[in-house]
């Protein structure tokens, strides 16, 4: 792949790189997850407003199961920037996540089902679906629940969503659940293998 595949000269990404610096300051400031849930989809919110940042490399489905495109990692992994890349229809099986995360629909439509475990150790689901749309974002964390089954709220076109966790989530041991409670552990990795560089700042001058 190019580089100029990869990163189109028409996108300005500098909205990703204001949100890496501002969620990176937030984090410097407070350990306080509620706080930090807060400011962070605040943050986020503003990211998805506007449609206009991400790189098409980074947007490309998959014809048979959705991806995920890592755009940033902090040097400490503390948290990590995840592009979601859903086709028609597709969706995740049910899965845990065992760090904060804020989802915000950049593109199209996502379906949140939010589970939890009954006295007998399977899985139920809490609520009735969750439908997300463009620009609104949504919170998970262990403390406060973060099981749950995501799909594609459109069965005729791509959505995308971008996804923030506190820590390198394509290198975290997770676990996918059957719904009697089966669990079996996975670690997602990413699917690309370039990232956007958001440092250079070198075509502004």
């Amino acid at each position: 792949m190019s580089l100029a595949l990869a990163f189109p000269k028409a996108v300005d990404i500098s909205p990703l790189r204001h949100f890496v610096t501002a969620l990176g300051t937030v984090l410097s400031e407070t350990d306080d997850e509620d706080l930090i849930l807060v400011r962070g989809s605040g943050l986020l919110a503003d990211l998805v407003a506007h449609d206009d940042w991400l790189p098409a490399a980074f947007a490309i489905p998959h014809p048979d199961y959705y991806r995920q495109y890592l755009l940033h990692c902090d040097s400490r992994e503390r948290f990590s920037v995840v592009a979601f890349i859903w086709g028609p229809g597709q969706s995740t099986p049910i899965h845990d996540h065992r760090v904060w995360g804020l989802v915000g629909i950049l593109r199209g439509e996502e379906l949140v089902e939010k589970f939890e475990r009954d006295e007998d150790g399977r899985l139920a689901r809490v609520g009735q679906v969750q439908r997300l749309r463009p620009g609104e974002v949504d919170i998970l964390s262990p403390r406060i629940g973060d099981v749950h089954r995501v799909s594609n709220g459109l069965s005729h076109a791509v959505s995308v969503s971008i996804h923030v966790y506190g820590a390198n989530i394509g290198a975290v041991e997770r676990a996918v659940f059957d719904l009697d409670g089966t669990a079996r552990p996975f670690i997602s990795g990413y699917a690309n293998d370039v990232v956007p560089n958001i440092w250079d700042r070198s075509k502004s001058l």
